[in-house]
């Protein structure tokens, strides 16, 4: 009997191996086979997301043009002497592109969106500060366009941030 049982075992065990190196092999094929599909589909999402996060970069560096100052300055001209009239139109130009923008976070770096929200509040503050020395609207102006001439505008940072992130994604 035990003969038998050893004879059994000696037929077994060679088949129970080679059931579970099949078991094994069959399992990393698998694995691998779920694998690339996983990395076909992440790159087939990065291929059709791509130009929706170039068009959101494309539009908040066209944000940070129109906001930068001697641009902005340009674009929207006082309607009359007043300085807080000025201000006030000025700052609703600027929160108009703003909320217009503001959904394309979604898509971009974080670091390009604060760069991008920074440069919108320090020339928001910029105005606010300018104003409450002047005593025109025409004074504001240039005062504003003279500091701007001679710092860097907090838009140029964002700009390059932009660019450094858009770099990364190409």
């Amino acid at each position: 009997m035990e003969d038998k049982l050893i004879e059994g075992l000696a037929y077994a065990l060679p088949a129970l191996v080679a059931g579970g190196v099949a078991y094994f092999m069959f399992s990393a094929f698998l694995q691998r086979d779920e694998n690339e599909k996983k990395l076909e589909a992440l790159i087939s999402k990065k291929r059709e997301s791509l130009p929706m996060k170039l068009q959101a970069y494309e539009r908040l560096l066209l944000f940070c043009e129109r906001l930068s100052p001697p641009k902005l300055l340009t674009r929207v001209n006082p309607i009359g002497d007043d300085v807080n009239s000025y201000v006030h139109l000025l700052l609703g130009n600027i929160e108009q592109e703003y909320e217009h923008n503001m959904v394309q976070q979604i898509y971009v770096h974080d670091d390009a969106w604060k760069a991008v929200v920074g440069s919108k509040l320090a020339i928001t503050n910029k105005i606010r500060n300018t104003a409450e020395n002047c005593e025109t609207a025409k004074e504001l102006r240039e005062n504003l366009l003279i500091d701007y001439s001679q710092i860097e505008s907090p838009t140029e940072t964002a700009i390059a941030i932009i660019k450094q992130q858009v770099k990364k994604l190409i």
